[in-house]
């Protein structure tokens, strides 16, 4: 009935949250990173976070790359600015679209399945047959994952730059009108090199938020199928809004004057 005694156990449970994903971290980067290695993990967790995340993302950024020309060409012709279309959209792409939208849509597909599959292993004691044959679940299943995620990322990223300013390419040239080539060279002169490494900075950044997430709701899912189904929300949830909470502390960051 007290109001304040809900606020006050909301509180205490968000700090003590917050108290077991710090030590989990810990563990993830003091055991899971730390030697030995098991590169046949790596290369099947690239293989699921990067590969197959590949569809979804050029998808999302070649359509998103479109309607940000769209958007941008409407807007810019109040002002007779319609040159600048090409140039704000490379910009955009590079800079925040690309590596957020993909962090978001990996968030969804990757982090969810990490937690799933975890949470499996969590509920059916298959983390606990692991110890007993010497392996420990934080080198052979978080470490993996946590790589797999940091490099995997910035190439998709990459690619989904591409594919997102070529979107905005063919919306440009065969909606809009503009010339293939002055749009081309617009878009060549006016992006920098910074441009396109900052995003790769946000993009490892992301990968290791949504392999931590999906590992660290893994790792506490309890209560069988019901209890996996909501690490799976949890992980989808949280690593979306640790995304966007860390794009703005990278702007902020890499873009200070």
């Amino acid at each position: 009935m007290n109001p304040l005694a809900h606020i006050g156990r909301a509180v205490l449970h968000l700090l003590a949250e917050i108290g077991r994903l710090a030590l989990f971290l810990r563990d993830a980067l003091v055991i899971g990173l730390l030697p030995r290695y098991y590169p046949r993990q790596l290369l099947v967790q690239m293989l699921r976070m990067g590969y197959h995340s590949l569809p979804v993302i050029g998808l999302t950024a070649f359509f998103t790359g479109g309607v940000l020309a769209l958007q941008i060409y409407i807007g810019s012709s109040r002002f007779n600015a319609e040159n600048l279309v090409s140039s704000i959209v490379a910009l955009g792409i590079a800079r925040e679209l690309g590596p957020v939208l993909a962090g978001l849509m990996m968030a969804g597909r990757v982090s969810a399945a990490i937690a799933a599959e975890i949470g499996t292993m969590k509920v059916t004691e298959q983390l606990d047959a692991l110890r007993t044959l010497a392996t420990h679940p934080m080198k052979y299943l978080v470490g993996p994952r946590l790589l797999a995620g940091v490099i995997t990322l910035p190439l998709l990223v990459l690619v989904a730059d591409i594919i997102g300013i070529m979107g905005g390419f063919v919306v440009g040239t065969q909606k809009l009108g503009f010339n293939a080539g002055s749009y081309l060279a617009n878009t060549v002169n006016f992006l920098k090199l910074e441009d396109v490494t900052s995003g790769l900075i946000k993009a490892a950044v992301f990968g290791f938020i949504i392999a931590l997430m999906g590992c660290y709701h893994g790792f506490h899912s309890r209560g069988g199928a019901q209890g996996v189904g909501r690490a799976t929300t949890n992980a989808v949830v949280s690593a979306s809004i640790l995304i966007l909470a860390a794009n703005y502390v990278l702007t902020a960051t890499l873009f200070a004057d």
